[in-house]
């Protein structure tokens, strides 16, 4: 694909897992990778292991938490390179706990990195794009921003914030020169669910025992890309994940059933 060689892209949340995919493959097919990690150690190894394939990437410790330093992150590589033609905003993290058993405190860590942490990024590359005039902003959300997610309200939510907040600003930005996608993938084998904030063993089990086989991580990218290339507005995968989103337009109540599913058998195999 031709529309990322000679291009600038910075991943968050690009150390491993997805992230380290798409920087993986930014890389292969022409791409300047910008690493961007809250794991400075994992981002050099990660931008060192692809220029090892003869591939261009560099590292950047951030947080994207910390929106002055997120702010500096882009506008200097977007200085050092004289253009910032990608941002894949990536970084994120997931808790798998019913609504009852957390604290307010872990909602505003999953939203200040999971939607606060998009928007920042997108807000900071924007003004950058929209002054050089192009530029494709790419916000990672999921299936369960478009069909929510029981026993992961959090989640789903930040998720869904992330949705609405990509397809307002894929029309603000349009003539400005600027694209927006947002991604909603199903599951994808990464470390999300094994790092996760969520402390019951039975996420663990839950998490194994799911009906559907996780896509690997390199799959999801390159149909990330693709997508991307053709500057999609919602980018829904695999076919079951599209589907799930489907019924959920058609008849929520179709799906109602399914969750209540979801929910009893997170019960049964919570620790006791």
């Amino acid at each position: 694909m031709d529309a990322f060689k000679g291009k600038v892209a910075i991943v968050t949340g690009g150390a491993s897992g997805l992230g380290a995919a798409l920087c993986d493959e930014l890389g292969r097919l022409g791409a300047q990778a910008v690493v961007a990690d809250i794991d400075g150690e994992k981002a050099e190894a990660t931008a060192a292991r692809i220029c090892a394939a003869g591939n261009r990437a560099e590292a950047a410790a951030v947080d994207v938490t910390n929106f002055a330093e997120l702010r500096r992150v882009l506008e200097s590589t977007a200085a050092n390179h004289g253009r910032l033609d990608f941002l894949f905003n990536n970084a994120a993290i997931f808790v798998r706990r019913e609504v009852r058993d957390m604290a307010l405190e872990d909602w505003r860590r999953i939203v200040d990195v999971n939607l606060m942490g998009v928007v920042a990024g997108a807000s900071f590359a924007y003004a950058i794009m929209a002054k050089q005039g192009f530029g494709h902003i790419v916000n990672i959300a999921s299936i369960s921003g478009l069909t929510g997610y029981p026993t992961a309200a959090a989640y789903a939510a930040t998720k869904a914030g992330v949705v609405a907040f990509s397809t307002s600003l894929r029309a603000e930005a349009a003539d400005l020169g600027v694209r927006v996608t947002v991604v909603c993938p199903g599951h994808v084998s990464t470390g999300l669910f094994r790092d996760s904030a969520t402390p019951e063993a039975a996420a663990q089990r839950a998490a194994a025992s799911r009906p559907m086989e996780a896509m690997a991580a390199a799959a999801a990218a390159a149909r990330i890309l693709r997508g991307a290339a053709r500057n999609e507005a919602i980018i829904a995968f695999p076919l079951y994940a599209k589907r799930l989103w489907w019924l959920h337009r058609l008849s929520p109540g179709m799906l109602a059933g399914r969750a209540r599913r979801m929910v009893r058998s997170f019960r049964q195999q919570r620790a006791p």
